[in-house]
């Protein structure tokens, strides 16, 4: 069975420990969900930015957690 994992980066792509430890996802739904629920708090804990991954395979990223400024 697939994992959904989440990594968690700075602005320049560099890896940070998240500040709300995520789980392994079975469905890219649920990923999807938890990060909706924690962008917040992983934003305040120093992550700029998140990329999904199915596995080993890049889903997409990176997706800002910044909210839009415009």
């Amino acid at each position: 069975m697939a994992a959904w994992t989440w990594r968690f980066e700075k602005a320049d792509g560099t890896e940070v420990q998240p500040a709300v430890e995520p789980e392994e996802f079975t469905t890219q739904g649920d990923a999807e969900s938890w990060i909706g629920e924690q962008w917040k708090a992983l934003l305040a804990g120093g992550a700029d930015q998140v990329r999904l991954y199915e596995d080993a395979t890049e889903i997409y990223g990176p997706m800002s957690l910044h909210a839009d400024e415009s």
